[in-house]
């Protein structure tokens, strides 16, 4: 059972993908697809570039909350939940007021550097806090994450670029056609990456002690890592916008029932990440058709609703061990 577990959650994972390939405003089936020049050009101009967006994104921050969660040893961290795609969003803004017409290759970039300067931010603040609290960590960043993002909204409203920053900071795919989403293929990349260096990164999270104990080089592992994290969070803001909660929800769910080994659980966090935004994305183009609900709203209730659960569920724990 245990070794068909893995390729029965690929082919839920593919009919999910398939049922997001038929959604839509435009009546899509085989048999257009077959005879109708014009359903077929919509097809690959639309529906295509946005599943393949929906894939991506999810991948890039399922992936993240895996990193996050194993580097700062906390289950309850992920880019939106330290501050990461808040300063991404800063990032960007500043761009665009220096530099309206910059290519998305040099805004995504920027974006990443933002984001790579708030995640050393966000650790260094820890590290002088010494928090003992798993709970008070996350608030710690979502607090820092909220200043930074009053200094955005300030800096946008005082630009006239309100509109603009809300866009990117909902996590929609209706815009999404071909020729936008392209930057999301790094993703692929820093999968493939994090695999190479998933031994290491779960010999990272054991902590620092224990990592420099083992012959692992700490800090690099560090950086690598944040620098991985920075750069799919960048690109996810450029393209998609934030899609909050989906970084920690996966992860933990993943690691709960597999345990804290990486590389095994990569495909899996993967897997679960496409199918929890695709889910999300389906109900948000159903519910209220032809209008459209952004992923990132559906997606925000659901990952509060698990947040909660897991915090929950933590401090049960840690009531019936202290009994």
């Amino acid at each position: 059972m245990r070794r068909l577990a893995l390729p029965c959650a690929v082919l839920v994972v593919l009919g999910l993908v398939v049922a997001s390939l038929l959604t839509g405003g435009y009546d899509i089936d085989l048999h257009s697809l077959l005879h109708d020049p014009e359903a077929r050009r919509m097809f690959l101009i639309s529906r295509v570039p946005r599943t393949l967006a929906l894939i991506l994104a999810a991948a890039a921050m399922a992936v993240s909350g895996v990193i996050m969660q194993m580097l700062v040893q906390n289950r309850f961290v992920e880019p939106t939940t330290t501050g990461t795609a808040e300063w991404s969003a800063l990032g960007v803004l500043l761009l665009t007021l220096v530099a309206p017409g910059a290519p998305v290759l040099v805004k995504m970039a920027c974006a990443a550097v933002f984001a790579f300067v708030g995640s050393v931010l966000f650790l260094s603040l820890l590290g002088r806090l010494a928090l003992r609290s798993q709970v008070i960590v996350p608030i710690v960043g979502i607090m820092l994450g909220a200043v930074v993002g009053a200094v955005t909204t300030y800096i946008a409203s005082s630009a006239n670029l309100m509109q603009t920053l809300s866009a990117w900071r909902s996590g929609g795919f209706s815009s999404v056609v071909k020729g936008t989403y392209e930057p999301l293929w790094v993703v692929g990349v820093l999968v493939v990456v994090l695999y190479t260096v998933a031994d290491r990164i779960t010999i990272a999270g054991l902590g620092r002690d224990m990592a420099v104990s083992l012959g692992l080089s700490y800090r690099r592992i560090l950086y690598l890592g944040l620098a991985m994290v920075a750069l799919a969070t960048g690109v996810t803001s450029i393209v998609v916008g934030f899609l909050p909660f989906l970084g920690l929800v996966v992860p933990n769910l993943v690691s709960m029932v597999r345990g804290d080994d990486v590389r095994s659980n990569l495909p899996w966090a993967v897997l679960g990440g496409v199918a929890l935004l695709t889910v999300c994305d389906l109900i948000g183009r159903t519910v209220v058709a032809p209008l459209e609900i952004p992923a990132s709203v559906i997606l925000g209730a659901v990952g509060a609703v698990i947040f909660l659960s897991l915090i929950l569920r933590r401090f049960v724990r840690g009531g019936a061990v202290h009994a």
